[in-house]
């Protein structure tokens, strides 16, 4: 998922930046395009998100448990989830800032038409 999200990124940024025409059909189709594909990759991203969230409630359920029972049997479990977490973290943060620069690029993409706004980037 890693490679296919950078790889439309790139592609995306690629258009943008060396495709110089006004002409309104064209770019609608180029941005039914992305719309679809900002679908699938936001669908992934609230997939992720749910993953994410019940590998973190279960982690903390699961420390919470050794301190109030004190069973030390259960440490491996909470090591084998922090060791899925730390990787759900990092694939749904990717997962979020690429959709949102997504959003980034479709403003961009109506931009080229017609008047549109723009956020400006913070310095």
């Amino acid at each position: 998922m890693k490679r296919r999200i950078l790889a439309y990124l790139d592609y995306i940024d690629d258009i943008l930046q060396n495709d110089d025409s006004n002409d309104k059909e064209h770019w609608d189709k180029v941005i039914k395009k992305h719309l679809d594909q900002i679908s699938f990759f936001a669908h992934e991203r609230l997939i992720h998100l749910i993953v994410f969230a019940l590998v973190a409630v279960c982690t903390v359920i699961s420390i919470m448990t050794v301190i109030a029972t004190g069973k030390l049997e259960i440490i491996p479990l909470i090591i084998l989830l922090f060791v899925l977490l730390i990787p759900y973290c990092a694939h749904y943060y990717l997962l979020e800032n690429s959709v949102q620069k997504m959003y980034e690029q479709y403003d961009e993409m109506i931009g080229k038409t017609e008047s549109y706004f723009k956020v400006k980037k913070k310095k």
